[in-house]
């Protein structure tokens, strides 16, 4: 038995979060036992109390498009169109053959790194991603495995499988963009998935899950997609699929002939409840589309699909949802991600909340609670787990500390409306996944981030390396990646 004591605790009151002062929480077995005020009686033989002082213990965050890569946006969020195109893959690249620039081993090494840092930044339960540019077609089944592996060592709750794709973005030597197909490539990747899948639960690990994790819908033939929905109803398993994730999108399905990207997901059986689609931005309704309807929105809702959303990444790439309270109003369930480094959903909440007051020129139209919501019970929602997602009897004793006590932070006034003001991830005190404590003190039991972030930083510069190789120009680092100011 656990008792966790902090000054404000984040406790589920039958329908909504509410705010519990000098609160406590009870742990055994890995799930919450009781949540109440602090009591004075003497707790069981054998109970370990963990004082936590000032401090908001609030539900484990989850992260639906969590990274599981090193940082990408450093190195692609900046520059335009022009940029963009720079760093997709040259059909020079791909008619020579792809290539993996980083070894099995080192992949998993790059899985670890992600997830400590996921860890350190509050989030419990994750739904990895990883870029598939720096890898000869996607991920591999042994990947997948060794990425469960790493999860498995660290504790983190996760839903997993190898990315998949029949198709990736390509430039030809003119610069202007196309597809490149490899179908074979595809069904292979689906039958990595489907045995990964089939392999997890053999393994019987209760904080681990597969999922199917197709890429992009402009990258997936009709026929692997149809194929994806029947292996996701034949394994009973969730599929994340990006989509409605920009307007180039929809013009390479119209040029593919295939119409707008939700009757491609309704043609293929996808269009459900099954669904998880980040980014969910681009709709019929959006500014950038301007088709003059609203229906995208009423057939994401129709067919309860959850959108995940990444205020903080998405804005770094030039894109807003329109809106976060136009979405909500309407029924769908939104859940939120990351997508980027660092994983932080407290500064990606902060950023959405700030946002929707630019969008509708009111401070009252999104609050800091939606936002908590969307990251808690809203993406418990879109796993189908309401055991997840609040801090209540009988849920999983998913649970984060975010200090309130640390002075740059300046005044405590209200504990949500302060983390998210005035905080980040960077706060998390502890964290516990099951019951098991995976961060105490701001660090991960038996990680030393410093070898950690050493060897990061070498593959990052391999990586960053590697896009010579792929730029239709053959252009060196120096010149696609140039410095924010001119070197002295």
């Amino acid at each position: 038995m656990i008792r966790l004591h902090a000054d404000h605790v984040l406790a589920w009151a039958g329908t909504d979060h509410a705010l519990l002062r000098d609160g406590e929480v009870e742990v055994d077995g890995g799930r919450i036992v009781r949540v109440g005020p602090r009591t004075t009686a003497q707790p069981a033989p054998g109970t370990r109390t963990v004082e936590l002082g000032s401090a908001l213990l609030m539900p484990g965050l989850i992260d639906l498009d969590a990274l599981a890569d090193i940082d990408h946006a450093l190195l692609d969020s900046f520059g335009g169109p022009q940029h963009a195109r720079d760093l997709t893959w040259s059909l020079r690249y791909l008619e020579q053959g792809p290539r993996d620039v980083f070894t099995r081993e080192e992949k998993a090494f790059v899985r670890r790194y992600a997830f400590v840092q996921l860890l350190l930044h509050g989030v419990t339960t994750a739904m990895p991603i990883a870029a598939e540019t720096h890898s000869r077609w996607a991920e591999t089944y042994d990947e997948a495995v060794d990425m469960a592996r790493e999860a498995r060592a660290l504790g983190l709750r996760c839903y997993l499988g190898p990315s998949y794709r029949s198709g990736v973005g390509a430039v030809r030597a003119d610069g202007s963009a196309t597809v490149w197909w490899d179908e074979e490539a595809g069904r292979t990747g689906l039958a990595d998935a489907v045995r990964f899948a089939r392999w997890l639960r053999e393994e019987h690990d209760a904080l681990l899950r597969p999922v199917l994790l197709p890429c992009r819908v402009e990258t997936m033939s009709d026929d692997l997609l149809a194929a994806t929905a029947e292996a996701a109803r034949s394994l009973d398993v969730k599929v994340r699929l990006h989509c409605l994730q920009g307007v180039a999108e929809r013009h390479r399905l119209a040029e593919q002939g295939r119409g707008d990207p939700l009757s491609v997901l309704e043609r293929a059986g996808l269009l459900g409840d099954r669904l998880l689609v980040p980014h969910g931005i681009h709709l019929d309704a959006h500014s950038s589309v301007g088709a003059g309807t609203d229906r995208d929105l009423a057939r994401l809702v129709e067919n309860r699909v959850s959108v995940v959303h990444c205020p903080l990444t998405s804005a770094r790439y030039g894109s807003a949802m329109e809106t976060f309270a136009r979405y909500r109003a309407a029924g769908l369930n939104i859940a939120l991600g990351t997508d980027s480094f660092p994983p932080d959903l407290v500064r990606g909440m902060d950023f959405g909340v700030n946002l929707a007051k630019v969008q509708s020129g009111r401070t009252d139209t999104v609050t800091p609670a939606d936002y908590v919501r969307a990251a808690t019970v809203a993406g418990a929602a879109a796993l189908g787990r309401e055991d997840l997602g609040r801090i209540a009897p009988g849920a999983q004793a998913d649970l984060v500390a975010f200090a309130l006590d640390d002075v740059r932070d300046g005044v405590l006034d209200d504990p949500v409306r302060t983390l998210l003001s005035n905080g980040t991830g960077r706060a998390v005190r502890m964290s516990m996944i099951a019951g098991r404590v995976v961060v105490r003190d701001g660090r991960v039991p038996g990680v030393r981030t410093g070898p950690l972030r050493a060897r990061a930083q070498e593959l990052f510069d391999r990586m960053r390396s590697a896009y010579a190789g792929r730029d239709r120009l053959g252009r060196p680092p120096d010149r696609l990646f140039p410095p924010s100011f001119p070197l002295a």
